[in-house]
């Protein structure tokens, strides 16, 4: 029973740490979103030119961070005309290059492990371009549309079909306080709640449990922490395989991270292991539904290759800058609630929060909260039911 609370008391320190970022994060995503229409996003996707994968990774950036609505909402891109690339580039970005992700790895880990993010995110999109333009053949790549164009449901499709921007003339801040910009704020920020909350209890479960149980002394081991030339190129390749195997996505595997830190992980690996939320055996099933087989192994290989290159680039990069931290230094958030900057923060944005919630359960948000797991094309009926509502 000690055992047991012992791990719990440590995800909840964690909880505690990270839970005014998380707000802030998803409050500034639903605020673009309530502005940004998703018509606007297809159209803007419609080859692989560099530019355009810039514009596709600012987008994702802006986007959900939810890895399972940004896979679905991908889909629904490549369905509806945006080329393939410039579609995966916006999946990446999405999980990888948003807000919330930036702050939890400063709170957690260090500013070093944010800037790596945020350098690693546009490398690794940049190699799986080169990758695609390399080895990616036309008739994979139709096979690919002809098995999307079946529309299976994968998850959280609802979610990922709802565009609920607000329509209408005038500038950003008009738009965004008028009554139906704060309401689809308000629904926005709720459901990009409902679509994480799952991975996030999940993640932050195993990082206690596997923080109060498994010794150092294994982890050093296994990620040859006293072979510092083998540690920096074991990491990139083994983070991917840690993450796949976790179950864990989205901002769920940053704990866990914090975690594989301790342990003995080098620099490279942590980078390589927060970016693999996209190679989770349910999202790689999912990729199956979608794509087909022969794509989702296509998928596997390019995209592993793509974030050990990536975890390589930061370690080696930030390794010759000086930047990466002294790993003797990590700790793992044991404080628990204490009278200092961060419970004043978690008290002003839980009150934000609340609300926001208020103000969604008041404008039918229940509603359409049944409906984030929703087929295709039902959950394209019901955004553009809502989009017509605001």
């Amino acid at each position: 029973m000690h055992a047991v609370l012992h791990a719990l008391s440590i995800a909840g320190s964690m909880t505690w740490e990270i839970t005014w970022a998380l707000i802030l994060g998803f409050l500034l995503s639903a605020v673009v979103q309530a502005v940004v229409h998703k018509s606007t996003v297809v159209r803007l996707l419609g080859d692989d030119r560099p530019r355009t994968l810039a514009v596709a990774a600012a987008l994702g950036a802006a986007s959900s961070s939810c890895s399972y609505a940004a896979v679905a909402l991908a889909r629904s891109l490549f369905r509806k005309g945006a080329n393939f690339t410039a579609a995966m580039a916006f999946e990446i970005a999405s999980t990888n290059l948003v807000v919330e992700l930036g702050v939890i790895l400063a709170l957690l880990l260090g500013w070093q492990f944010t800037a790596a993010e945020f350098v690693g995110g546009p490398v690794m999109i940049l190699l799986l371009a080169v990758l695609f333009r390399l080895l990616l053949r036309d008739r994979l790549l139709q096979e690919a549309r002809e098995q999307a164009e079946f529309g299976r449901a994968g998850s959280m499709e609802g979610h990922a079909a709802m565009d609920m921007s607000v329509a209408g003339e005038g500038s950003f801040a008009r738009r965004l306080l008028s009554a139906r910009g704060l309401t689809s704020v308000s629904h926005v920020f709720v459901m990009e709640w409902a679509a994480i909350l799952k991975d996030l209890v999940i993640g932050l479960l195993i990082a206690g449990a596997i923080a109060a149980w498994v010794p150092d002394s294994f982890w050093q081991a296994f990620f040859f922490a006293d072979h510092p030339l083998a540690g920096k190129l074991w990491g990139p390749l083994i983070g991917p395989l840690v993450a796949i195997a976790s179950f864990v996505c989205s901002i769920g595997n940053v704990p866990l991270a914090v975690v594989l830190w301790k342990g003995g992980i080098s620099f490279g690996g942590v980078v390589a292991f927060v970016f693999a939320d996209l190679l989770i055996l349910p999202i790689l099933n999912i990729y199956r539904k979608y794509y087909g087989p022969r794509m989702t192994l296509f998928l596997l290989g390019t995209f592993y290759t793509a974030m050990a290159l990536a975890g390589y680039a930061v370690e080696f990069l930030f390794g010759g800058l000086g930047l990466v931290p002294d790993q003797r230094n990590a700790e793992i958030p044991m404080a628990g609630i204490e009278w200092n900057y961060t419970t004043w923060l978690n008290i002003a944005f839980l009150l934000v929060a609340a609300a926001l919630l208020t103000r969604f359960f008041r404008t039918g948000g229940a509603a359409m909260l049944r409906m984030m797991g929703g087929a295709p094309a039902a959950a394209d009926h019901a955004g553009h039911g809502h989009h017509g509502h605001h």
